[in-house]
């Protein structure tokens, strides 16, 4: 398994994957920090170029993992790693607890330590699920959205594509965050906010509008 990203978020995804995968199996992908030596931690090669990730992928193991933050760019490193023949993977904690009823969880999602899902939530494709959320019933998170540490996402909370809810930040109950997003960490969420915003604040209040992210 070849995880995308050589740097933080990369190295907290190893120790889920390590878990699953045989020793052997797993190597980092890293085409920013070029410095970065040939084996992280003297054991898990790191690759630098597009050529080197294919040639990964055709020697038998072509799954992938995006260890990298940021909705956009998690979006555009998938589009990367397809075209050379990667796919894409989901990779979800044995310490998370998910409910037995009505979850779908798409492709290509993390679900990072200590998180709780309860029944009837679906979170979108590519979507990360960082340390300690929470997510409650009805819930339905878009695709490649973002939740940061210790988020709290009430029952019935709709979260648009793209977006991104900061750590510690609370949603409360039939909230609507439009697509492409961001909630400012520690904010609380208590009333529907459009596409491409930024909010913060208790309450959150908007202070930006983003122009629309094109696919």
């Amino acid at each position: 398994m070849l995880i995308i990203g050589a740097k933080g978020y990369a190295r907290e995804v190893l120790e889920l994957v390590v878990k699953q995968v045989e020793f052997e199996n797993i190597a980092f992908y890293d085409d920013v920090n070029v410095d970065e030596s040939g084996f992280l931690y003297d054991t898990f090669p790191v690759l630098h170029t597009v050529e080197d990730a294919r040639t990964f992928f055709q020697s038998g193991d072509s799954r992938y993992i995006l260890g990298v933050g940021g909705p956009k760019n998690r979006y555009h490193l998938y589009n990367k790693f397809q075209l050379i023949g990667g796919n894409l993977v989901s990779i979800i904690a044995s310490s998370a607890e998910i409910g037995t009823f009505g979850v779908n969880i798409e492709t290509g999602v993390h679900i990072m330590q200590g998180t709780i899902i309860t029944n009837d939530v679906k979170i979108g494709f590519g979507s990360l699920i960082n340390l300690n959320c929470t997510i409650g019933h009805d819930a339905n998170i878009g695709k490649f959205c973002e939740l940061s540490p210790g988020v709290h996402i009430s029952g019935r909370v709709t979260i648009g594509n793209y977006s991104v809810i900061g750590s510690g930040a609370v949603v409360i109950p039939d909230i609507k965050i439009g697509a492409n997003s961001i909630i400012g960490a520690g904010s609380v969420v208590t009333k529907n906010l459009p596409d491409n915003s930024l909010a913060v604040g208790v309450p959150a209040q908007i202070i930006r509008q983003y122009d629309p992210f094109v696919e």
